[in-house]
């Protein structure tokens, strides 16, 4: 009896130890496919990851930090294209800049102007109020010639520009004018060439030249006119580089140029003009009185008089009263054949409004007429005058002389090379009658 229950419990105790065996061994099991299903855990803060299905994908080396061939071309190409745009964008930075810097210049006088006409302005003590003297100026339109507006962009410098027409006719003078102006250091000037022939005496002697495109009404008169003929030309030239946003300072080539005219400029009219005037009467203006005797008490009248502006050599700023002013001036000229463009220029320049005419409202200003002088001035007064004599001028403008040639090279020698002398031969006025 006691031997069966010895191993009745042997046997009991060796199932107990079987069931914790596999007990074990479910439990490491069962630990295993929850560690592999939830690797962080049932209570992680990140949220379980998907269970995907395995693919040949899944299997891939992924290929971000491996850019292609292809793919690096194209970001190549990408960074030269965006390089070129940024290019482009410095260049468009650079002209709104320039336009930005112009509109600065005048925003003073706009501003004014725009009270002025649009705003009832309160007016301040007496001796303190000043009228708008200074227009502004036009927005350019490089549309209207974009082939000028290379050529003036390359020469003009600040927006402005000497400009003087020729021909052949006229080249030995053309070049003692071009000539000068390199000695006094000017660079932004430019000859517009009426010919061919003016275009090869250009390029030879490094001057910088425009060939306008053929216009027949123009070429007719450019290529065969006289010196007349040819001024009357410029007013229908010059509105292309107004519209371009330049100021001109025409010139004649009958000028010798001994200063830089720029640096004597006052830019605060539309038109500044040198003077046919001899003196401070003529040149300024005056009152002049006309006697009448026949009317008794009122027999003196006052009138004022002013000698001419010369239409030779002139500032014109790019505003739409100097348009106007061209456009009245070359419409007149090509009705009335035998109109004076000189005395056109004046006539459109003071003649106010009356019963039948609308005036020019255009701002004007007289240049000193002892710097920028006329050859009756220098011939009459200045060459016979000791301290006159020691003055030298800003240019000389033998517009009183037809025998140009001689006395331009004599102003030369007087001023340029000191040959005291050199005006002593020529008399005062003309011999030609």
């Amino acid at each position: 009896m006691a031997v069966g229950r010895r191993d009745k419990s042997s046997s009991q105790s060796s199932s107990r130890g079987s069931r914790i065996a596999a007990a074990i061994g479910i439990g490491v099991v069962v630990g295993c496919i929850f560690a592999f299903l939830f690797p962080h855990g049932f209570f992680s803060s990140n949220p379980p990851a998907q269970i995907r299905p395995l693919s040949k994908s899944n299997l891939e080396v992924d290929s971000a930090p491996c850019e292609s061939t292809e793919k690096i071309n194209m970001l190549k190409s990408d960074i030269m294209r965006l390089s070129d745009k940024n290019v482009e964008l410095k260049r468009q930075v650079r002209e709104l800049n320039e336009k930005l810097r112009l509109v600065e210049q005048g925003k003073d006088h706009a501003r004014d102007q725009f009270m002025v006409l649009n705003e009832p302005l309160k007016v301040g003590p007496f001796g303190t109020v000043k009228g708008i003297r200074t227009n502004p100026t036009v927005t350019p339109d490089e549309s209207v010639n974009p082939r000028l507006a290379k050529i003036l962009a390359e020469v003009a410098v600040g927006k402005e520009l000497i400009v003087a027409l020729a021909n052949s006719n006229v080249k030995p003078m053309l070049e003692v004018w071009f000539t000068n102006i390199k000695k006094v250091g000017i660079p932004n000037y430019l000859v517009v060439a009426l010919d061919d022939a003016i275009v090869d005496f250009c390029k030879s002697n490094d001057v910088p030249f425009y060939k306008r495109d053929p216009d027949e009404a123009i070429d007719s008169v450019g290529k065969t006119g006289g010196n007349h003929a040819v001024s009357g030309l410029k007013f229908r030239i010059l509105r292309e580089f107004l519209q371009l946003g330049y100021s001109v300072l025409l010139s004649d080539v009958d000028i010798v140029f001994l200063q830089n005219p720029f640096d004597h400029l006052y830019r605060d009219s539309d038109v500044e003009s040198m003077t046919d005037g001899h003196n401070n009467m003529t040149a300024y203006g005056y009152n002049d009185v006309f006697d009448e005797p026949a009317m008794g008490w009122a027999r003196y009248a006052h009138t004022m008089r002013i000698w001419v502006y010369n239409s030779g050599f002139f500032y014109i700023r790019p505003t739409i009263p100097s348009i106007e002013l061209l456009d009245r001036i070359a419409d007149r000229l090509a009705r009335q054949s035998n109109a004076w463009d000189q005395a056109v220029f004046n006539e459109e320049l003071f003649f106010p409004s009356h019963p039948g005419y609308v005036g020019l409202h255009a701002s004007k200003r007289t240049m000193d007429f002892y710097l920028f002088m006329n050859s009756k001035v220098l011939f009459k007064t200045v060459r016979k005058d000791g301290n006159l004599k020691k003055l030298k001028p800003v240019i000389v403008h033998v517009n009183y002389h037809p025998d140009k040639l001689p006395r331009m090279k004599a102003v030369v020698e007087f001023y340029v090379n000191g040959k005291q002398d050199a005006l002593d031969s020529f008399p005062d006025g003309s011999e030609w009658q």
